[in-house]
């Protein structure tokens, strides 16, 4: 087992605290609820912004950037949305401190300000009463805009990348001349977030709907993934929002249609969170620490030199470096670990404990032979190869290591999809077994509230690929035209 980490058998919640702080992703901070996310946790985070942004921008998005202050009025103009964010909103009400005279730092009282601020939790308000300026005509639509920014909730219980009060995130916001133009938006953006989860996360997921009671609150339909982790619960990996002409009307963006009409806009928002950060280490890691793949680790591949003299390490670096120059020609990025400060043992621990998928461990004797000896994260196996031709099999190498680590994600998760036909099977399952319960529900928000009371699980989502069957609610025994998936949840 890692260093100091606790077995995920033994307790998973605190596993995956332990890897998070460990492995160098993030600690807690001194604001409650708030976190610091390390050089090497964020380096992480910085690989899954280039990926998203470049898709962004392929798929005709810009960034832009709107407040981190939205009045409070602005949140009155669409009723669902502000029931939806009320309570998690954290709330500016003066813009000066002052010395009270006996050393002590107060509000100021004569500062107080005339219409109070809330700290960002969305910016779907922000946004488009920003947009109702930049929109008259169908000439200016569609409007296709991406924002990179930090967010504020105040969450009650929090834990790292799963759930803090301030977490970083990106929120497109996009005004559409029709409504088909806007749900195509909506469903392209969640197949982008499917694509990235599954290809460069290596993480399966289900494409679905939410149900009315888990939308969005201020959107018609909600999409999403959900993925699976290791301890048999869901994990809500993306968003993306048909928003109708809700925001349009709540602040009056209309634009004039090609046959002269004035009409309201149509809009979409999606996003995705540091929470990927989270599915990263629950979906892969083990008890030796994380498990990378190879297209999110900042080090693909680590080198590790074994010496006993200078003359030895001076042979060692020479080749190391021509070796580095092949692989970064190959755009594989590595590290030589060349610490005179510790041990090869010690060194083998660390980047095991922090996921890089590849180690070449290098010494005197593999000079006399030609060769190396490869380390695999995903595997935990050992081979010693030919020096020759070692570029261009560790690049093929890393090709392989991340579709391994999908299969096995895949393989996990589809064990764990189960049809259910009776509620006390369903209690059982989810108590003993975890994972998706496909089945029958009723349609109603009353079922999905009571079962949710009774056994902890909510209906994740109405799966896209979802077929037609012919069935009764596990629950009430009444009629259901297609299965749904429950399970408990992040």
């Amino acid at each position: 087992m890692g260093k100091g980490i606790t077995s995920r058998s033994e307790d998973y919640s605190q596993w995956y605290n332990d890897l998070v702080i460990k492995a160098d992703l993030a600690e807690y901070s001194a604001v409650r609820g708030c976190m610091v996310i390390k050089p090497y946790g964020y380096g992480i985070w910085e690989r899954m912004q280039a990926i998203l942004d470049k898709r962004f921008k392929e798929t005709g998005h810009s960034n832009a950037y709107f407040p981190l202050f939205i009045p409070k009025s602005f949140f009155s103009k669409e009723a669902s949305h502000v029931d939806g964010f009320a309570k998690e909103c954290a709330v500016v009400t003066h813009y000066r401190l002052k010395n009270d005279g006996n050393g002590n730092i107060i509000v100021d009282e004569d500062a107080k300000l005339e219409e109070e601020l809330i700290v960002r939790p969305t910016s779907e308000t922000i946004i488009w009463n920003t947009y109702r300026g930049w929109i008259e005509s169908y000439r200016d639509l569609p409007i296709l805009v991406n924002q990179w920014a930090n967010v504020v909730r105040w969450e009650m219980r929090t834990r790292l990348f799963l759930r803090t009060a301030e977490f970083l995130w990106q929120e497109g916001h996009t005004a559409h001349a029709t409504a088909e133009e806007a749900i195509a938006e909506t469903e392209q953006m969640l197949d982008v977030y499917a694509e990235f989860a599954e290809k460069i996360l290596a993480v399966p997921v289900v494409r679905g709907r939410k149900t009315e009671n888990e939308r969005f609150a201020g959107a018609l339909d909600t999409y999403c993934i959900e993925a699976l982790m290791q301890d048999g619960k869901a994990l809500q990996a993306g968003t993306s929002h048909f928003l109708g002409q809700n925001f349009a009307k709540a602040f009056d963006v209309k634009f004039t249609s090609k046959e002269g009409k004035l009409e309201h806009v149509w809009a979409s928002s999606w996003g995705v969170s540091t929470r990927l950060m989270g599915a990263l280490v629950m979906a892969h890691s083990d008890d030796q620490g994380l498990i990378l793949p190879p297209k999110l680790a900042p080090i693909q591949v680590v080198i590790v030199p074994i010496y006993k003299t200078e003359e030895e390490k001076a042979n060692l670096d020479a080749y190391v470096d021509g070796l580095s120059s092949e692989l970064k020609n190959l755009g594989v990025s590595l590290k030589y670990d060349d610490r005179d400060t510790q041990r090869p043992g010690f060194k083998f621990a660390e980047w095991e404990l922090k996921g890089v998928p590849l180690r070449v461990a290098i010494g005197a004797r593999d000079m006399q032979n030609g060769t190396v000896e490869l380390a695999r994260r995903d595997t935990q196996t050992k081979e010693t190869v030919e020096q020759a031709g070692l570029a261009g099999k560790i690049h093929t190498l890393l090709d392989e290591i991340q579709d391994n680590i999908y299969q096995k994600a895949l393989k996990f998760r589809d064990e764990h999809i189960t049809e259910v036909n009776s509620y006390d099977e369903f209690k059982t399952l989810l108590e003993e077994k975890g994972g998706f319960l496909s089945c029958h529900w009723d349609g109603t928000v009353e079922t999905e509230k009571r079962v949710k009371e009774e056994t902890k699980a909510t209906i994740r989502c109405i799966p896209l690929d979802a077929k037609e069957e012919e069935g009764v609610c596990i629950f009430t025994g009444k009629p259901s035209k297609q299965r749904v998936l429950f399970a408990k949840a992040y």
